[in-house]
């Protein structure tokens, strides 16, 4: 773990150097206002030795370091300011820099990925995890490097002043870095176990929260409480043992700089008893030993929180470091006005690599087909449709789109030339519009209100609030499950695609609409390759083409009347729907 802490630390520096100019700048400004603060007890010994010595007082030094001391303070500030600003621009854009590497490469990852992992604990990196590093970081620029140059500059100082008490400063000081380094070592591994269990429970939360309605139906609300506690009991457990151990840093540093202190005020004492002090010298000189003990308890602190920020941190280069997708071959053949001849040779593939789905698949589908794919749930349809699309690359064999090899194509090209509606509809936050035209963004609204009226959607669109321009989120929560497909279909209806995928694609359409969005399917797919799933056997009866899976394997194949004629599984299939 120390390996992965240290190697988590050159990365975040890495992030940060493209940023150097005003880290470099920071440093100066915080060089500046540290050497501004720490010169004034040097002032104010100054003004006090004007009081005390030859039994008199001197007006014009006192009036002169007063002077000088609000001068310095007011630099200070300035110089103060100046660095909050700077500290604050790198460390936010460092984590938007983060961010966005991290939201670009989950564009990117293979959908085995994204459909292996909770989408909470996802959302759950680049948000929380993200936000925690940017206040470690920002505590980091802001209290770790003032606080560093803060020590040395005081050390220079006390050096002035008098070289042996600050020898037994210098001595001491080791003791303080100790604890801190110790205290450190425990905590990264508690906050690292915190960051994972709270991007659970966020999972957990996201879960719940969007099957509202099935958590209900099945009156699993006690069930998914107690799932919620045992998360939230384990993440309470690891936030206290990470809380504890981070608190214990203060109050022993505090302790050793309080040794410190003593022992320079004891040092001093006799110093300027011996003469070998002024007394505002040594007054100045307690002041540098608060202002050197000082920031050990703020960095102390800021140690435990950059503990949190780099496990947070690492949790993000996690997510940055997951091989996407492979890459296009460099000479990848577009596809160009696609006829849509579809073969499929000796494919072979399975999610999980010690249970074969598919294998040893062949077909060959004519440009211009209505292919149906049918059968059992499990059997392999929705695969299949994953395979076609290349959301998965086949394990073994090959799929051929007018003569070539799907891998030897940009994805971006192959997924152009396919129009897919899904059984799941999703729609983004946005208006209507926005989201009929989600494939083609530069579509004219006459083309958007065709491309309803195709669907027959038309009409409810305009008994809408504010018709296309009504806001809808990506529930469609002012939308029923019906409203919400045609939506969906009305998007590929608009990009008119050369190819369709159809995943039961009106299963959440009453009868009547549905008969109206067949006849538009018919006129969308006339002279198109098309692959629909479906379970109702009724709405694929005048396919082309007819496959019946099962187990991951084509076991029939034919038109409707043919299938029946066999007396196969089909038959006993559509008998099961239609049997009286």
């Amino acid at each position: 773990m120390k390996n992965k802490n240290g190697t988590t630390v050159k990365r975040v520096l890495n992030t940060v150097k493209q940023y150097r100019i005003y880290v470099i700048l920071s440093l100066l400004f915080s060089a500046l206002s540290a050497v501004l603060t720490l010169y004034i007890p040097i002032l104010a010994g100054k003004a006090i030795d004007g009081i005390t010595e030859n039994g008199g007082i001197d007006f014009v030094i006192i009036t002169v370091n007063l002077l000088k001391i609000v001068v310095c303070a007011l630099l200070s500030a300035l110089f103060q300011w100046l660095m909050s600003i700077i500290n604050n621009r790198i460390a936010y854009s460092t984590v938007k820099d983060l961010r966005e590497r991290a939201f670009s490469n989950i564009q990117h990852l293979p959908l085995a990925y994204i459909d292996s992992h909770p989408y909470g604990d996802i959302v759950s990196r680049i948000i929380a995890d993200a936000e925690q590093f940017s206040d470690g970081l920002l505590l980091g620029f802001s209290q770790l490097f003032s606080g560093v140059v803060t020590i040395l500059i005081t050390l220079v100082f006390m050096l002035y002043l008098s070289p042996l008490i600050a020898l037994v400063v210098v001595i001491l000081t080791p003791i303080s870095l100790f604890i801190s380094k110790f205290i450190a070592s425990k905590t990264y591994n508690f906050f690292k176990d915190q960051s994972v269990t709270r991007g659970e429970q966020t999972a957990l939360i996201n879960e719940m929260v969007e099957n509202g309605k099935t958590v209900k139906a099945f009156s699993y609300e006690d069930t998914a409480a107690s799932r919620f506690d045992e998360v939230n009991e384990r993440l309470r457990k690891c936030s206290l043992k990470a809380i504890f151990f981070s608190s214990l840093t203060n109050p022993t540093t505090r302790f050793v700089n309080n040794l410190i202190y003593a022992a320079v005020g004891l040092t001093g004492g006799f110093a300027a008893i011996g003469g070998m002090l002024t007394v505002g010298g040594f007054v100045s000189f307690l002041s540098y030993a608060n202002q050197y003990t000082k920031p050990f308890n703020e960095i102390s602190g800021v140690v435990t929180e950059l503990q949190n920020a780099l496990a947070c941190a690492g949790r993000l280069f996690d997510l940055c470091d997951i091989e996407p997708e492979t890459e296009d071959l460099p000479d990848a053949v577009i596809l160009e006005n696609p006829k849509g001849k579809v073969e499929i040779k000796d494919l072979s593939f399975s999610y999980d690599k010690s249970k074969t789905l598919l294998k040893d698949l062949n077909l060959n589908i004519k440009a211009g087909s209505k292919v149906a794919v049918v059968g059992p749930t499990g059997c392999g349809k929705t695969t299949l449709i994953n395979l076609l699309m290349r959301f998965y690359d086949a394990d073994k064999g090959e799929i051929l789109i007018d003569g070539t090899e799907i891998k030897n194509m940009p994805r971006k090209s192959l997924r152009h030339s396919y129009g897919m509606v899904l059984q799941d509809t999703w729609l983004k936050n946005g208006t209507v519009k926005e989201n009929i035209a989600y494939g083609k963004p530069d579509a004219t609204d006459e083309e958007i209100i065709a491309a309803a009226k195709a669907v027959h959607a038309h009409g409810f669109i305009k008994r809408l609030p504010n018709g296309y321009d009504t806001l809808i989120n990506e529930s469609g929560v002012r939308l029923s499950a019906g409203e919400m497909q045609l939506l969906s279909i009305a998007r590929v209806m608009l990009i008119n695609p050369s190819m369709l995928i159809l995943d039961e694609a009106t299963s959440s359409i009453d009868t009547r609409t549905e008969l109206k969005v067949q006849d538009a399917f018919k006129k969308l797919t006339e002279g198109k390759t098309s692959f629909v799933v479906a379970h109702r056997l009724s709405t694929i009866l005048d396919s082309d083409l007819i496959l019946v899976m099962n187990e991951g394997n084509i076991i029939e194949q034919g038109t409707h009347t043919e299938l029946l004629a066999n007396n196969g599984f089909y038959t006993k299939l559509y008998n099961s729907q239609f049997a009286v």
